[in-house]
């Protein structure tokens, strides 16, 4: 019997030494197969890298002609004309759009209140009989309401949570059926709004995701504002080395995010195309706008040149005409002729941003670079 018990360890012991056997000459292959899969990825992640602009080395000095890419693309003027050319040549999309959007606005998220509108009336009012003695006209009345109501867009104050969330996600429609129908028709084909708002939403997430990004780019200049806010109630800055430190670090803060959010703002445009993934069009925005950050920097500040005086030419006629009328017609006054005008405002200026910002990626996507 101990004879058979020892056969059968033997056999024991060979039957798991030919096992073991077995699976070595199998992972012989396996581990093989695995390093010359993890070769390929590892070179196919180096040639990504390599292949995106780089126009600076560490610990090497850096020439005008190696970070300065060259760039064909119409004046801001030109840029600007073509944007409006663009939205009013497409006038029987982005009109129902508009309408669209204000109603939505209205049902989700609110109108700005026509006693919010009169109370701002009623300080203007006090401060014009206490301080200039009555003797400011109704066009200088118009300009200082646009000034004081233009900040909440027509929306109503001081909204929730609810309410800011449905703001974000109507606006953010707005944007992707803007470029969705703007690209359909630069391509020559023929779309109705309804095929924007049925096809537009789906990079709805990813447009969100780099949103997030953008907000968190953002926070250099949140920490500005919250730093001085605290040293004006402080007097910190009543102390000139101290005002001239806080300016320094303002302005480090502040190019740092612009620096960022030029390229993250181009990426907004890039992930609306199909099957473009946020990291992807991070990527691809920081390579277009590599050495081009402060000429796009300019566009964005004529941009909002070119909106100020659009609001001035639009709104402030109308809210002068609203004053006369109203200070004509008693009945007049309980009707929200300017907050609904504040909104439609804000929504062509969404619209007009999105366009402006497309046909610029267009133009920089089309352009043949030696990079």
């Amino acid at each position: 019997m101990p004879s058979l018990s020892f056969k059968k360890r033997k056999k024991k012991l060979s039957d798991e030494k030919v096992t073991k056997q077995k699976k070595e000459k199998k992972s012989g292959p396996f581990k093989a197969a695995f390093l010359e899969n993890y070769k390929k990825v590892r070179e196919g992640v180096w040639a990504q890298k390599r292949a995106r602009v780089r126009l600076h080395q560490s610990f090497k000095r850096s020439y005008r002609e190696d970070y300065v890419r060259k760039l064909s693309v119409p004046g801001l003027l030109h840029h600007a004309g073509d944007t409006f050319v663009a939205i009013f040549k497409n006038w029987k999309l982005f009109i129902p759009l508009i309408i669209f959007a204000v109603i939505f606005n209205v049902v989700l998220v609110g109108l700005m209140s026509e006693d919010t509108y009169v109370q701002f009336q009623e300080v203007l009012e006090d401060t014009n009989a206490s301080i200039a003695g009555g003797e400011i006209g109704n066009f200088a009345k118009a300009g200082l309401l646009l000034i004081s109501t233009v900040t909440t867009g027509g929306l109503t104050g001081g909204m929730g949570e609810a309410q800011t969330i449905f703001a974000v996600i109507i606006f953010l429609l707005i944007w992707l059926v803007t470029i969705y129908l703007l690209r359909l028709r630069l391509a020559g084909k023929t779309v109705k709004l309804r095929d924007g708002l049925y096809n537009a939403f789906t990079p709805l997430i990813s447009t969100f995701m780099v949103l997030l990004t953008a907000a968190i780019q953002a926070i250099p200049i949140l920490i500005v504002v919250f730093l001085y806010s605290t040293a004006v109630q402080t007097d910190f800055l009543s102390t000139p080395f101290y005002a001239l430190v806080f300016f320094i670090f303002a302005a480090a803060m502040l190019i740092l995010s612009a620096y960022l959010l030029s390229s993250t703002l181009i990426a907004l445009v890039a992930v609306t195309a199909p099957g473009l993934y946020p990291l992807t069009a991070l990527k691809t925005a920081s390579d277009l706008m590599a050495g081009r950050r402060i000429r796009f920097l300019i566009r964005i500040i004529f941009l909002i040149m070119v909106l100020a005086v659009v609001w001035v030419v639009v709104m402030l006629p109308l809210m002068t005409i609203d004053l006369w009328l109203k200070g004509m017609i008693e009945w007049l006054n309980g009707v929200p002729f300017v907050p609904v005008l504040l909104l439609v405002m804000t929504c062509f200026t969404f619209i007009y941003v999105a366009a402006y910002l497309y046909l610029y990626y267009r133009r920089v996507l089309a352009y043949e670079d030696d990079k």
